[in-house]
């Protein structure tokens, strides 16, 4: 067997070992949660036909999880809704069934403690799963062969998409045209899109992703033949992504295809509200905590600076709405100087200094969340003289804005915090947040917190 077969066998492969463990999640669920309820329940929990029934359900809601176990690029929290989906998907049926075959079914109570259990372990086994296959393609494992097809800007920023996270396990080999390159275009092979069957078939290619505009139907034809006649699977990019980067759906209108622009999933009230109460347990939860902390670290502030302990600064907020922010001081006390803080900055106390690097000195803002004015995860919040400075000179900045300012947000956990010293910097910063503003998530929040406590315990290099 060639290496490249084995790589497509091992492929198909990971669909089934994804089912695995999602089998495997709902039978610890299932017998867990017969040690936490009564013995008469447990009889009839454990008896044949419940079980049977159970399996039974689980069919139609595990076919749907297998059939999107495919999509290498499927974010993570795409990954635990799904997982969700299905749980809710198996309770519909599980429950359809005992009523409609007559058996004697459990209590609520045993139902409710069996998905309860199921809620964690099932989402966290596919995580994991595919933490731990995406680690494997890193180490360059089970890749899938990509060429692109196209000689414009959406192939540029489709081959960084590509190549950015390699635990999508994608390896683009080569970039096709209708049109010449220009030296310096892509870092990767280029060619002619006449040579494009002959590199298909001699390099064993399994996707193609075109970005061809729809005015060249010859070429768009060829492509798809080519990826026809070579059993590779065929992807078409729209250009109308560089113009409009937010979410498509994809709609018919008899046989023509329609992709709709998806409004922002915060406009939605009931999203608002989900974050709200994420926010308000959270915070609720730190704030009981908060004299833990609060007491050694004021203490070594006053011992070490003297001042106050906390320092409140004017930042833009909700709706360009300033706000007094609240943080640890961590630099010598100076009420007249509001400029930003630079990597080894004298100003910065010897107690700051560790403050800033563990994130400690963001933790009073747990306040400013309670009270409503900032939220757990969100665009962090800039000062009022840079929202004015940066508003004419980045496109979108104020639509980070639409929605309350975080503790901690998607550009920071993705490495764009600390210093903004070039302007690229606070694009990038604002893209990020734009692009989570477009795509939120109740498990992209819960992602973004998870990512933020592991770079406190790592230590983040740009914390300072």
């Amino acid at each position: 067997m060639t290496g490249i077969e084995k790589r497509i066998r091992f492929g198909k492969i990971v669909p089934v070992v994804l089912s695995v463990s999602d089998i495997a999640a709902m039978v610890l669920s299932y017998i867990l949660s017969s040690f936490l309820i009564p013995i008469p329940q447990k009889l009839l929990w454990l008896s044949s036909p419940v079980e049977l029934l159970a399996i039974i359900a689980w069919i139609p809601a595990g076919w749907n999880l297998f059939r999107n176990s495919t999509y290498r690029a499927m974010k993570m929290e795409r990954t635990a809704m799904d997982a969700i989906r299905a749980l809710g998907f198996h309770a519909l049926v599980f429950t359809s069934l005992i009523y409609l075959s007559g058996t004697i079914g459990p209590q609520w109570q045993t139902l409710a403690i069996f998905y309860a259990l199921a809620l964690i372990l099932l989402p966290l086994a596919r995580t994991l799963t595919r933490t731990i296959l995406k680690a494997y393609r890193r180490h360059g494992k089970n890749y899938s062969r990509v060429v692109i097809v196209g000689n414009n800007e959406t192939s540029r920023k489709l081959l960084h998409e590509l190549e950015n996270d390699p635990g999508f396990g994608y390896r683009v080999l080569g970039v096709f045209g209708d049109t010449p390159f220009k030296e310096g275009d892509f870092p990767i092979f280029t060619a002619d899109i006449s040579e494009l069957e002959k590199f298909v078939k001699d390099n064993n290619i399994d996707e193609i992703f075109c970005t061809l505009p729809g005015d060249n139907p010859s070429s768009l034809l060829t492509t798809v033949a080519v990826a026809d006649n070579n059993h590779a699977q065929y992807y078409y990019v729209p250009q109308i992504s560089r113009f409009v980067p937010r979410g498509f759906k994809i709609d018919t209108l008899g046989h023509l295809a329609v992709m709709p622009v998806t409004k922002s999933p915060l406009s939605i009230w009931t999203a608002r509200a989900s974050k709200r109460l994420m926010d308000l347990f959270v915070s609720g939860s730190a704030i009981l905590l908060f004299p833990i902390v609060f007491i050694p670290v004021a203490i070594a502030i006053k011992v070490t600076s003297g001042g106050p302990i906390f320092y409140r600064q004017r930042r833009t907020g909700y709706k360009g709405k300033a706000f007094e922010c609240l943080k640890f001081r961590t630099m010598y006390f100076n009420p007249e100087d509001e400029s930003p803080v630079e990597k080894n900055d004298p100003r910065v106390t010897p107690i700051g200094k560790f403050l800033r690097h563990s994130s400690i000195d963001e933790l009073p803002q747990i306040f400013n969340v309670f009270i409503g004015q900032m939220s757990i995860v969100g665009p962090r919040p800039h000062m009022v003289s840079h929202t004015e400075y940066y508003k004419p000179l980045i496109a979108k900045y104020m639509v980070r804005h639409s929605v309350k300012p975080g503790i901690t947000g998607w550009a920071q956990v993705n490495g764009y915090r600390g210093s903004t010293d070039k302007l690229w910097k606070m694009e990038r910063r604002v893209e990020h947040d734009v692009w989570y503003i477009e795509n939120w998530s109740f498990m992209l929040d819960v992602k973004i917190i998870a990512r933020t406590l592991i770079n406190i315990f790592k230590g983040d290099e740009n914390a300072y």
